[in-house]
């Protein structure tokens, strides 16, 4: 079994420059890498989540993941055929992002800049797009059924044949 040793790191002045160098300290406790045992996978785990991109670092949507997501840059991104309920987009960048076919509803793409992205066949019924940019998106026969769009949003350019809309 291996042991993975989690340390942290201390600052100390160095005499001759005043710089604080980084130094490894003590470790504080191992961690048993044996994926046989619930702890090793679990420190796995963990380690992978930390390095991970954001857009593949959760499956599914709503709570699950939002922070993810939420205020980050996505630009070309791959969410296309996910289940991506209730997800938290604000303020996200998502230029040229793919969401082809996935389920979005109740998505908020609030002030969020979707420049160039792959909506198509989309199911963004109930989504909030208020005050985003929406411009040049590929929103070809997308499910938009109760979906928000107030303040600045811009569509323009944007291609919207085949979309089912209603009024909310």
């Amino acid at each position: 079994m291996a042991l993975l040793n989690v340390s942290l790191c201390t600052k100390t002045p160095s005499p001759t420059n005043q710089t604080f160098p980084l130094k490894p300290a003590l470790p504080i406790f191992p961690l048993p890498l044996s994926l046989s045992q619930p702890t090793g996978l679990l420190a796995l785990l963990s380690v992978s989540l930390f390095f991970t991109d954001p857009a593949r670092a959760f499956k599914g949507g709503g709570a699950y993941g939002s922070e993810v997501t939420r205020g980050q840059d996505l630009t070309g991104k791959d969410f296309s055929g996910r289940t991506l309920i209730k997800q938290d987009f604000k303020t996200s960048i998502l230029r040229q992002a793919n969401f082809k076919g996935a389920k979005l509803l109740g998505a908020s793409f609030f002030d969020a800049d979707l420049t160039g992205a792959d909506l198509s066949d989309a199911d963004l019924r109930s989504a909030d797009f208020s005050l985003a940019n929406v411009a040049k998106v590929n929103l070809s026969n997308a499910n938009l059924e109760g979906a928000l769009a107030t303040g600045n949003t811009s569509f323009r350019g944007s291609n919207l044949t085949g979309a089912g809309m209603s009024r909310r």
